[in-house]
């Protein structure tokens, strides 16, 4: 659930983002008065809640139609995912802003989406070796699969999951702040 909700809005919002940076938007946008910390946080903004509608309904299918059983409560599953789908978008947000073409985005998919899924615990980690269990903990959805697995196969509720949500908060602020300062790369002045 949670590998979909992350590539598909990392490949939605880091398309978007490169689609008005190549059709010249973004230099208009740029041209204007308006702060970088603004331009992305109104991009993290209307992004965002297209992102939410896409979690949603990823959450939604998952539960409904393959019937997978919560033992702890859908909310909690949406708060994590909803984050993960905000760290998402602003990783898909700082890849667009490095990629000088729709073809180098899609290379960036096997660099950033395919460790996601080897590294962050979807694969059993115990029988490999300990250096991929250290790859693990510089991926977001290895905090986003663990809370998750807490909830749904434990019931444990979000309070007891601090670390993890911590973690996808750092990250969201991390990538927010190298968003930022990304877009000092295509300010005209």
């Amino acid at each position: 659930m949670g590998f979909f909700v992350f590539f598909f809005v990392f490949l939605i919002s880091g398309m978007a983002l490169l689609k008005e940076r190549t059709t010249g938007t973004l230099d208009r946008l740029l041209a204007t008065p308006v702060r970088r910390g603004e331009i992305v946080l109104g991009y993290m903004i209307s992004y965002g809640i297209l992102a939410m509608i896409q979690t949603v309904i990823i959450v939604l299918t998952t539960v409904g139609f393959m019937g997978v059983e919560i033992t702890g409560t859908l909310g909690a599953v949406m708060v994590i995912n909803f984050l993960l789908a905000l760290v998402a978008l602003a990783f898909g947000i700082l890849m667009s802003t490095l990629a000088e073409s729709e073809f180098q985005m899609m290379q960036f998919i096997p660099i950033i989406v395919i460790p996601q899924v080897f590294f962050s615990g979807i694969v059993p980690l115990d029988s490999l070796a300990s250096w991929v269990k250290d790859i693990s903990y510089v991926l977001p959805l290895t905090y986003a699969g663990h809370a998750m697995t807490q909830i749904i196969m434990y019931g444990t509720k979000l309070t007891s999951l601090g670390l993890d949500i911590g973690v996808l908060l750092l990250f969201l602020l991390v990538l927010t702040g190298l968003n930022v300062r990304g877009m000092r790369r295509y300010r005209k002045v």
